[in-house]
Protein backbone atom coordinates (compact mmCIF):
# COMPACT_ATOMS: atom_id res chain seq x y z
CA UNK A 1 0.00 0.00 0.00
CA UNK A 2 1.40 3.12 -1.08
CA UNK A 3 1.77 5.47 1.54
CA UNK A 4 0.75 9.60 1.47
CA UNK A 5 3.55 11.84 0.61
CA UNK A 6 4.19 13.87 3.39
CA UNK A 7 3.20 17.97 2.26
CA UNK A 8 4.73 21.06 3.84
CA UNK A 9 2.10 21.24 6.19
CA UNK A 10 2.89 17.55 7.79
CA UNK A 11 6.15 18.93 9.04
CA UNK A 12 6.11 20.91 12.16
CA UNK A 13 6.74 24.87 12.50
CA UNK A 14 9.55 25.82 14.95
CA UNK A 15 7.18 26.87 17.50
CA UNK A 16 5.29 23.39 17.38
CA UNK A 17 8.93 21.33 17.56
CA UNK A 18 9.77 23.64 20.39
CA UNK A 19 6.38 23.19 22.72
CA UNK A 20 6.75 19.11 21.81
CA UNK A 21 10.11 19.68 23.13
CA UNK A 22 9.17 20.99 26.08
CA UNK A 23 11.25 24.06 25.52
CA UNK A 24 9.75 27.12 26.51
CA UNK A 25 9.98 30.32 24.36
CA UNK A 26 11.41 32.26 26.78
CA UNK A 27 14.42 29.71 27.09
CA UNK A 28 14.47 29.67 22.80
CA UNK A 29 14.71 33.97 22.90
CA UNK A 30 17.79 33.76 24.87
CA UNK A 31 19.25 30.75 22.80
CA UNK A 32 19.19 33.24 19.81
CA UNK A 33 21.34 35.87 21.51
CA UNK A 34 24.58 36.03 19.98
CA UNK A 35 27.04 35.65 22.76
CA UNK A 36 25.21 32.66 24.19
CA UNK A 37 26.55 29.95 23.17
CA UNK A 38 24.51 26.08 23.23
CA UNK A 39 25.82 25.31 26.50
CA UNK A 40 25.43 27.78 28.33
CA UNK A 41 21.53 29.01 27.17
CA UNK A 42 18.38 27.34 26.04
CA UNK A 43 17.15 23.76 25.83
CA UNK A 44 18.08 22.52 22.45
CA UNK A 45 16.30 19.73 21.77
CA UNK A 46 18.04 16.72 19.72
CA UNK A 47 17.24 13.67 17.45
CA UNK A 48 20.21 11.43 17.27
CA UNK A 49 19.78 10.01 14.18
CA UNK A 50 21.88 6.91 14.12
CA UNK A 51 22.13 4.39 17.28
CA UNK A 52 21.79 0.82 17.62
CA UNK A 53 19.91 -1.42 20.08
CA UNK A 54 20.33 -4.76 20.42
CA UNK A 55 20.84 -7.30 23.43
CA UNK A 56 22.89 -10.34 23.58
CA UNK A 57 21.43 -11.86 26.27
CA UNK A 58 18.43 -12.87 24.41
CA UNK A 59 17.88 -16.46 23.42
CA UNK A 60 18.83 -16.04 19.82
CA UNK A 61 21.80 -13.78 20.46
CA UNK A 62 22.91 -11.01 18.42
CA UNK A 63 24.76 -11.39 14.97
CA UNK A 64 26.88 -8.37 15.80
CA UNK A 65 29.08 -7.82 18.05
CA UNK A 66 30.90 -10.67 18.69
CA UNK A 67 31.12 -12.11 22.89
CA UNK A 68 35.06 -11.17 22.99
CA UNK A 69 33.87 -7.24 21.80
CA UNK A 70 33.30 -4.79 24.35
CA UNK A 71 30.65 -3.70 23.54
CA UNK A 72 28.75 -7.45 23.40
CA UNK A 73 26.46 -6.25 26.12
CA UNK A 74 22.60 -5.57 25.90
CA UNK A 75 21.98 -1.81 24.51
CA UNK A 76 18.16 -0.86 25.23
CA UNK A 77 16.66 2.44 25.25
CA UNK A 78 16.57 2.67 28.66
CA UNK A 79 20.36 3.05 28.66
CA UNK A 80 20.26 5.36 25.86
CA UNK A 81 18.01 7.70 27.81
CA UNK A 82 19.55 7.55 31.04
CA UNK A 83 22.95 8.40 29.14
CA UNK A 84 21.57 10.97 26.94
CA UNK A 85 19.27 12.90 28.95
CA UNK A 86 21.14 15.32 30.50
CA UNK A 87 22.07 16.60 26.44
CA UNK A 88 18.81 17.49 25.52
CA UNK A 89 18.31 13.89 23.67
CA UNK A 90 14.59 13.76 23.35
CA UNK A 91 14.48 11.14 20.21
CA UNK A 92 16.44 8.75 18.54
CA UNK A 93 16.29 7.27 14.52
CA UNK A 94 17.45 3.47 15.18
CA UNK A 95 19.64 2.38 12.48
CA UNK A 96 19.65 -1.71 12.31
CA UNK A 97 23.17 -3.64 11.36
CA UNK A 98 21.56 -6.91 11.93
CA UNK A 99 20.59 -8.70 8.58
CA UNK A 100 18.52 -10.96 10.31
CA UNK A 101 15.00 -10.44 9.09
CA UNK A 102 13.04 -10.81 12.63
CA UNK A 103 15.41 -8.40 14.32
CA UNK A 104 13.69 -5.74 12.39
CA UNK A 105 10.05 -7.03 13.92
CA UNK A 106 12.07 -6.75 17.25
CA UNK A 107 13.23 -3.32 17.29
CA UNK A 108 9.72 -2.26 16.28
CA UNK A 109 8.35 -4.43 19.53
CA UNK A 110 10.59 -2.60 21.23
CA UNK A 111 9.39 0.97 19.59
CA UNK A 112 5.71 0.01 20.83
CA UNK A 113 7.09 0.71 25.04
CA UNK A 114 10.06 3.21 23.85
CA UNK A 115 8.65 6.88 22.57
CA UNK A 116 12.18 7.77 22.84
CA UNK A 117 11.80 5.77 19.05
CA UNK A 118 10.77 8.22 16.59
CA UNK A 119 12.23 6.44 13.85
CA UNK A 120 13.44 3.29 12.54
CA UNK A 121 15.63 2.42 9.59
CA UNK A 122 15.67 -1.71 8.96
CA UNK A 123 17.55 -3.69 6.94
CA UNK A 124 16.46 -5.66 4.36
CA UNK A 125 18.30 -7.32 1.24
CA UNK A 126 16.86 -5.44 -1.94
CA UNK A 127 16.54 -7.40 -5.20
CA UNK A 128 15.49 -10.62 -3.56
CA UNK A 129 11.77 -12.39 -4.32
CA UNK A 130 10.91 -12.18 -0.93
CA UNK A 131 11.41 -8.36 -0.32
CA UNK A 132 8.98 -6.58 -1.59
CA UNK A 133 6.64 -8.93 1.07
CA UNK A 134 8.85 -7.80 3.81
CA UNK A 135 8.96 -4.21 2.64
CA UNK A 136 4.70 -4.50 3.00
CA UNK A 137 5.06 -6.16 6.09
CA UNK A 138 7.39 -3.71 8.14
CA UNK A 139 6.28 -0.44 6.58
CA UNK A 140 2.91 -0.99 7.50
CA UNK A 141 4.35 0.49 10.91
CA UNK A 142 4.77 4.14 10.67
CA UNK A 143 7.94 3.81 13.13
CA UNK A 144 9.48 2.23 10.03
CA UNK A 145 11.25 4.88 8.14
CA UNK A 146 13.58 3.39 5.73
CA UNK A 147 16.60 0.85 4.98
CA UNK A 148 20.22 0.96 5.34
CA UNK A 149 22.17 -0.35 2.68
CA UNK A 150 25.96 -0.77 2.43
CA UNK A 151 27.56 1.38 -0.32
CA UNK A 152 29.42 -1.14 -1.90
CA UNK A 153 25.96 -3.69 -2.50
CA UNK A 154 24.66 -0.46 -4.12
CA UNK A 155 27.95 0.07 -6.64
CA UNK A 156 27.23 -3.52 -7.14
CA UNK A 157 23.90 -4.24 -7.96
CA UNK A 158 22.66 -0.91 -9.29
CA UNK A 159 22.39 -2.49 -13.16
CA UNK A 160 19.88 -5.45 -11.43
CA UNK A 161 16.70 -5.21 -12.37
CA UNK A 162 14.71 -6.53 -9.49
CA UNK A 163 16.86 -4.32 -7.18
CA UNK A 164 16.01 -1.08 -9.17
CA UNK A 165 12.22 -2.11 -8.86
CA UNK A 166 13.16 -2.57 -4.71
CA UNK A 167 14.64 0.93 -4.62
CA UNK A 168 11.69 2.10 -6.54
CA UNK A 169 9.16 0.34 -4.15
CA UNK A 170 11.10 2.64 -1.54
CA UNK A 171 10.95 5.51 -3.37
CA UNK A 172 6.82 5.09 -3.69
CA UNK A 173 6.25 4.86 -0.54
CA UNK A 174 8.35 7.93 0.87
CA UNK A 175 10.49 6.02 2.52
CA UNK A 176 14.53 6.70 2.96
CA UNK A 177 17.33 5.23 1.73
CA UNK A 178 20.66 5.04 4.33
CA UNK A 179 24.08 4.45 2.83
CA UNK A 180 26.90 3.50 4.87
CA UNK A 181 30.23 3.44 3.23
CA UNK A 182 33.19 5.85 2.12
CA UNK A 183 33.81 7.67 -1.14
CA UNK A 184 33.68 4.40 -3.40
CA UNK A 185 29.94 4.65 -3.24
CA UNK A 186 29.26 8.74 -4.44
CA UNK A 187 29.52 7.97 -7.91
CA UNK A 188 26.41 5.17 -7.66
CA UNK A 189 24.80 7.29 -5.27
CA UNK A 190 24.29 10.23 -8.82
CA UNK A 191 22.77 7.52 -10.51
CA UNK A 192 20.84 6.22 -8.40
CA UNK A 193 18.94 9.85 -7.64
CA UNK A 194 18.83 9.52 -11.48
CA UNK A 195 17.04 6.54 -11.09
CA UNK A 196 14.87 7.47 -8.06
CA UNK A 197 14.69 10.93 -8.27
CA UNK A 198 12.40 11.48 -5.03
CA UNK A 199 13.75 9.17 -2.92
CA UNK A 200 15.60 10.48 -0.06
CA UNK A 201 19.08 9.99 0.68
CA UNK A 202 21.24 10.03 3.56
CA UNK A 203 25.25 9.21 3.59
CA UNK A 204 25.77 7.84 6.91
CA UNK A 205 28.75 8.74 8.86
CA UNK A 206 30.39 11.72 7.45
CA UNK A 207 33.38 12.97 7.39
CA UNK A 208 35.05 9.92 5.93
CA UNK A 209 37.69 9.28 7.66
CA UNK A 210 39.49 7.78 4.53
CA UNK A 211 39.20 11.51 4.05
CA UNK A 212 41.05 13.10 7.18
CA UNK A 213 43.33 15.55 6.61
CA UNK A 214 42.13 16.40 3.03
CA UNK A 215 39.55 18.60 3.00
CA UNK A 216 40.36 19.41 -0.94
CA UNK A 217 39.88 16.25 -2.03
CA UNK A 218 36.74 15.97 0.17
CA UNK A 219 35.37 18.92 -1.26
CA UNK A 220 35.81 17.98 -4.57
CA UNK A 221 34.19 13.77 -3.68
CA UNK A 222 31.49 15.40 -2.12
CA UNK A 223 30.73 18.64 -4.23
CA UNK A 224 28.21 16.93 -7.24
CA UNK A 225 26.48 14.75 -4.44
CA UNK A 226 25.72 17.63 -2.10
CA UNK A 227 23.94 19.50 -5.38
CA UNK A 228 21.51 16.72 -5.38
CA UNK A 229 18.27 18.22 -3.31
CA UNK A 230 17.48 14.80 -1.80
CA UNK A 231 20.79 13.58 -0.55
CA UNK A 232 21.28 14.85 2.98
CA UNK A 233 24.35 14.60 5.39
CA UNK A 234 24.52 12.31 8.65
CA UNK A 235 27.26 13.84 10.42
CA UNK A 236 27.56 10.84 12.71
CA UNK A 237 31.84 10.30 12.79
CA UNK A 238 33.54 12.92 14.20
CA UNK A 239 35.71 12.65 17.13
CA UNK A 240 38.74 11.50 16.53
CA UNK A 241 41.68 10.13 18.23
CA UNK A 242 45.42 11.77 18.27
CA UNK A 243 48.27 9.60 20.04
CA UNK A 244 45.91 7.75 21.88
CA UNK A 245 44.11 10.73 23.41
CA UNK A 246 40.45 11.99 22.57
CA UNK A 247 40.81 15.44 20.62
CA UNK A 248 37.83 17.11 22.14
CA UNK A 249 38.63 20.85 21.01
CA UNK A 250 36.29 21.77 18.02
CA UNK A 251 38.80 23.72 16.10
CA UNK A 252 40.82 20.65 15.54
CA UNK A 253 37.36 19.39 13.30
CA UNK A 254 36.21 23.10 12.22
CA UNK A 255 37.58 22.41 8.38
CA UNK A 256 35.56 19.77 7.21
CA UNK A 257 32.83 20.33 9.29
CA UNK A 258 32.93 24.00 7.91
CA UNK A 259 33.52 22.40 3.83
CA UNK A 260 29.93 20.08 5.15
CA UNK A 261 28.15 22.99 6.13
CA UNK A 262 29.34 24.51 3.17
CA UNK A 263 28.24 22.26 0.55
CA UNK A 264 24.78 20.34 2.04
CA UNK A 265 23.84 23.86 4.07
CA UNK A 266 21.57 24.34 7.20
CA UNK A 267 18.61 22.17 5.76
CA UNK A 268 20.89 18.73 4.57
CA UNK A 269 22.87 18.33 7.45
CA UNK A 270 22.17 16.58 10.65
CA UNK A 271 23.24 15.08 13.77
CA UNK A 272 23.85 11.25 14.61
CA UNK A 273 26.46 9.73 17.49
CA UNK A 274 26.21 6.20 15.97
CA UNK A 275 26.09 5.25 19.55
CA UNK A 276 26.99 2.34 21.14
CA UNK A 277 29.82 2.14 18.35
CA UNK A 278 31.24 5.59 18.91
CA UNK A 279 32.27 4.25 22.65
CA UNK A 280 35.67 2.74 20.71
CA UNK A 281 36.74 6.14 19.95
CA UNK A 282 34.70 7.99 22.68
CA UNK A 283 31.98 8.69 25.30
CA UNK A 284 28.55 9.79 24.42
CA UNK A 285 29.49 13.25 26.17
CA UNK A 286 32.37 13.41 24.47
CA UNK A 287 30.80 12.91 20.82
CA UNK A 288 27.77 15.86 21.42
CA UNK A 289 29.97 18.28 23.32
CA UNK A 290 32.32 18.86 19.86
CA UNK A 291 29.81 19.17 17.68
CA UNK A 292 27.69 21.41 19.65
CA UNK A 293 30.57 23.65 20.33
CA UNK A 294 31.38 23.55 16.49
CA UNK A 295 27.21 24.91 16.20
CA UNK A 296 28.00 27.32 18.95
CA UNK A 297 28.29 30.08 16.25
CA UNK A 298 25.59 29.20 14.19
CA UNK A 299 22.32 31.04 13.96
CA UNK A 300 19.49 29.26 16.54
CA UNK A 301 17.41 28.56 13.65
CA UNK A 302 20.45 26.60 11.84
CA UNK A 303 20.95 25.03 15.71
CA UNK A 304 17.41 23.51 16.05
CA UNK A 305 17.63 22.43 12.07
CA UNK A 306 20.91 21.01 12.66
CA UNK A 307 20.05 19.10 15.83
CA UNK A 308 16.03 18.23 14.77
CA UNK A 309 13.86 19.29 12.05
CA UNK A 310 16.11 18.12 9.45
CA UNK A 311 15.91 14.56 10.69
CA UNK A 312 12.40 15.17 10.29
CA UNK A 313 12.59 16.27 6.77
CA UNK A 314 14.68 13.70 5.83
CA UNK A 315 12.86 10.54 7.61
CA UNK A 316 9.40 12.08 8.07
CA UNK A 317 9.00 10.53 11.74
CA UNK A 318 6.10 11.85 13.91
CA UNK A 319 6.20 13.08 17.57
CA UNK A 320 5.49 10.62 19.93
CA UNK A 321 4.90 11.27 23.54
CA UNK A 322 5.90 14.85 24.54
CA UNK A 323 9.44 14.46 26.52
CA UNK A 324 11.47 17.26 28.41
CA UNK A 325 15.11 17.25 28.13
CA UNK A 326 16.50 17.88 31.66
CA UNK A 327 19.61 20.56 30.36
CA UNK A 328 20.97 21.94 27.02
CA UNK A 329 22.63 19.93 24.62
CA UNK A 330 26.49 19.28 25.39
CA UNK A 331 25.74 21.05 29.06
CA UNK A 332 28.50 18.50 30.12
CA UNK A 333 31.75 18.59 29.08
CA UNK A 334 33.75 15.21 29.75
CA UNK A 335 37.47 15.15 29.51
CA UNK A 336 37.86 11.74 29.35
CA UNK A 337 41.31 10.56 27.81
CA UNK A 338 40.27 6.24 28.40
CA UNK A 339 42.41 3.90 26.03
CA UNK A 340 40.27 2.73 22.89
CA UNK A 341 38.66 -0.72 23.33
CA UNK A 342 39.98 -3.57 21.62
CA UNK A 343 37.67 -4.97 18.75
Amino acid sequence: MKKEKMDSKSYMSRREFLQYAGVSFAAASVFARPESSIAASAKVPVIDTHTHFYDPTRPQGVPWPPMIDPLYKPHLPEHFRTLTEKHGVIGTVVVEASGWIQDNQWILDLAKENPVIVGFIGNLELGKPEFAGHLERFSTNPIFRGLRLNGLVLTRNLGDRAFKDDLRRLSERQLTLDLVGDTQMLPAIGRLAELAPDLRIVIDHLPFRKLDGDVTEARRALTRIAGLPNVYAKISDVVRRVDGRIVEDAEFYRPGLDMLWELFGPDRAMFGSNWPVCERVAPYASVINVVTEYFSTKKQSEVEKFFSTNSQAAYQWKPRVPFEPSSPAGAERNSSTRSEPAT
